[in-house]
């Protein structure tokens, strides 16, 4: 009996370790500025928004939403210095300006890579999500997608 029941559990385990393996979702996620000037009832209609999207919108699976652990600094130079910094040596000195991204998205959605990011901006609940969305960001983000594999 003994052996049985640990022969049962080691084929068990064995077996389920697969399902452990990485989602094959596609995974799309930003990161964003707050606008200062949010309101409470504002970021709460962008949370509601969010959270509603698996129901309304089926390409989209689950959703998670909030402040940044670990704010991202974005540093930019302007055109023309990218110009001569390119053209000319791989260290300068340059003007530069920050942009922090404190909050962040991601959506798990069906692993379609391009045609299901087509699908979900021309869904009409995004059109709903981003009115809400840019109530509380500053214009611009910063967006990955991870293929799951």
């Amino acid at each position: 009996m003994t052996k049985f029941l640990l022969s049962t559990i080691a084929a068990v385990t064995l077996l389920s370790s697969g399902l452990l393996a990485g989602e094959k979702h596609m995974m799309h996620c930003f990161a964003f500025t707050a606008k200062p000037e949010a309101t409470p009832a504002e970021w709460e209609a962008f949370y509601k928004a969010t959270d509603e999207m698996p129901s309304k919108m089926p390409m989209v699976k689950m959703v998670w939403a909030g402040k940044l652990r670990n704010p991202l600094a974005q540093f930019a130079i302007d055109a023309e210095a990218r110009k001569q910094f390119n053209a000319t040596t791989t260290t300068a000195t340059v003007p530069a300006t920050r942009l922090v991204r404190q909050y962040g998205a991601c959506l798990a959605m069906e692993n379609g890579g391009a045609d299901t990011l087509k699908t979900y901006t021309a869904h009409p609940y995004h059109k709903v999500w981003t009115a809400a969305y840019e109530k509380v960001r500053v214009s611009g983000t910063t967006t990955y997608d991870i293929i799951g594999q």
